[in-house]
């Protein structure tokens, strides 16, 4: 009987193998065969999966959006009584990447938003990324003004959404340039919840600082 390849596990292992390749030598310096051998498969079963490198990128952009995305929902799933407020700022922390252990994911990151400055077609995966995590933090500041008893919140959740994403997103390249440390770029982000959570008027306990990301 003929082997069965699970495709799908190996698109996925092509995708790290472009992830470290990318980490090491930008987007433009991945090939192919690099692939192939990184992810320990062979040349042609890189090509049955993606016929261009191009698509292969995309997909990897995709890949370490999603996973991004679904780390910031697995807070929630972890801890659903925590209040909205507190759980805004474990989000926006996990969104931020500045912990040591998501510094090569950062690197990885940023190397494909600027190559996605002059590629339309890596621009679209990014944007929906960005969309993806822009609703979630929409969401938890409507919950937190829905928490503060306020028929009209103060606050705009889209509005909010945004400046907490675009934040989040350039502290990010702040640390992984040397220009702040992650624990510099971790006060500067409590301050700005700590400034929403007044604007929310939530009585909520403050978000959790880069120290103590866990809120303990």
């Amino acid at each position: 009987m003929p082997k069965q390849v699970d495709y799908e596990d190996r698109r996925r292992r092509i995708a790290e193998a472009v992830c470290l390749l990318a980490d090491e030598h930008g987007p433009e310096g991945v090939t192919m065969r690099d692939v192939a051998a990184r992810a320990e498969v062979s040349l042609g079963a890189v090509q049955r999966c993606f016929r261009t490198k191009e698509e292969m990128l995309l997909f990897a952009v995709d890949h370490v959006g999603e996973r991004i995305t679904e780390r910031a929902r697995a807070r929630l799933a972890r801890n659903p009584a925590r209040s909205a407020a507190t759980t805004l700022g474990h989000v926006a922390t996990e969104i931020a990447l500045l912990g040591e252990e998501h510094r090569a994911e950062a690197r990885i990151w940023l190397a494909f938003v600027a190559k996605a400055a002059v590629s339309e077609p890596l621009a679209g995966p990014l944007r929906t990324s960005y969309t993806a995590l822009h609703d979630l933090l929409a969401r938890l500041v409507t919950e937190a003004i829905n928490e503060a008893a306020t028929e009209h919140g103060p606050a705009d959740p889209q509005h909010e959404a945004r400046a907490l994403l675009a934040l989040a997103d350039g502290l990010t390249s702040h640390v992984l340039i040397g220009h702040l440390t992650a624990t510099e770029a971790g006060a500067v982000l409590d301050t700005h919840l700590a400034a929403l959570a007044e604007r929310l008027r939530t009585t909520a306990p403050p978000p959790p600082t880069a120290a103590d990301p866990e809120g303990r």
